[in-house]
């Protein structure tokens, strides 16, 4: 799949409105700190964007899973990623925004880049040139700033392009997983947000441990690109960022185990936590973790919500509303 994905070319006389949708993804992969992700089928955010005269961003309305976020649009991802876009090409019209949240706050899927990657697709359509999605990137960073204090793109990446993706502070890059591996995404009931989770990384690192990481991520990242699973098996370990946030985690040790022992390439937490993932050579054995994950949360008095995924998952979309329904 090519990452140079445009939208279709709508007039803004014949299109007044459009809706897209942004799915969850699996921020950091452990070994590739803010920078790496892959967007994961079955779970997402949808935004519907209307163009309006008064230039400005309105959030009209948010419902689904999540629906206390600010209607204030500067405070609020999807808002402010539109008044960046608007600022950025000098729009003399603005855009109405409504959010219906698929992805649970504070769960380590990707639940605030999603809202904003999925206004920023809908709103893109709604131009009389709309702009290839890289393009969109640095208005996304500006909306993810709003709700995590940092600019960065684990998350926005892969939800642009789909799939496993690299995301530096300028560039966003696909990189090749063979389309038979899995990812098993398991999401306990339980908040853990993203600013708190971050500050338990305050302090500095070891050298020998910063040297082990880029040692692993060197591994990780061939390993992908040639197909190889022995060598993402020897370097899906993270050094640095796990033995801090794991204690944020109930039963950490024990989910983590039990997607081990179901033959995973490696495992970890997703984004910053407490979802936490694997990845499988095949989907049969994605799933047998998926719920020997869940039994684990289960231990812990945890309901948890289950995905299984290509690694090779979607990018975000355009939808129409029978698909929206």
């Amino acid at each position: 799949m090519s990452a140079q994905l445009m939208e279709p070319l709508i007039s803004p006389h014949r299109a007044l409105s459009a809706q897209a949708m942004a799915y969850a993804s699996v921020g950091n992969v452990a070994v590739g700190f803010d920078i790496l992700g892959h967007s994961v089928a079955g779970a997402g955010d949808r935004a519907v964007v209307r163009r309006i005269d008064e230039p400005v961003v309105r959030i009209a309305a948010i419902h689904g899973r999540v629906t206390n976020l600010p209607l204030d649009a500067a405070s609020n991802t999807a808002g402010a990623a539109l008044m960046s876009l608007r600022r950025a090409l000098g729009l003399r019209h603005g855009f109405e925004v409504e959010l219906h949240k698929g992805i649970a706050l504070g769960s380590g899927m990707g639940g605030s880049a999603a809202s904003c990657v999925a206004a920023l697709v809908a709103a893109n359509a709604l131009l009389e040139r709309p702009l290839p999605r890289e393009a969109l990137y640095g208005f996304a960073l500006d909306g993810e700033q709003v709700a995590s204090g940092s600019r960065h793109g684990d998350n926005l990446g892969p939800m642009l392009l789909g799939g496993l993706v690299l995301s530096t502070r300028d560039r966003l890059l696909r990189l090749s997983v063979p389309e038979a591996w899995h990812c098993a995404l398991v999401h306990p009931h339980v908040v853990l947000e993203t600013r708190q989770a971050r500050a338990v990384l305050a302090q500095g690192f070891d050298l020998h441990d910063v040297v082990a990481q880029h040692a692993n991520l060197a591994l990780f990242l061939t390993g992908c690109q040639r197909g190889d699973a022995e060598l993402v098996r020897e370097g899906l370990k993270d050094v640095l960022v796990e033995p801090r946030r794991s204690p944020l985690v109930p039963g950490f040790a024990r989910v983590k185990q039990a997607a081990l022992d179901h033959g995973a390439l490696g495992a970890s937490i997703s984004g910053a936590g407490p979802s936490m993932f694997g990845w499988y050579e095949r989907r049969e054995d994605a799933e047998r973790a998926a719920a020997a994950m869940a039994a684990a949360f289960a231990s812990e008095g945890l309901a948890s919500d289950v995905l299984v995924s290509p690694i090779n998952g979607p990018a975000a979309a355009l939808v129409d509303e029978e698909q929206a329904a």
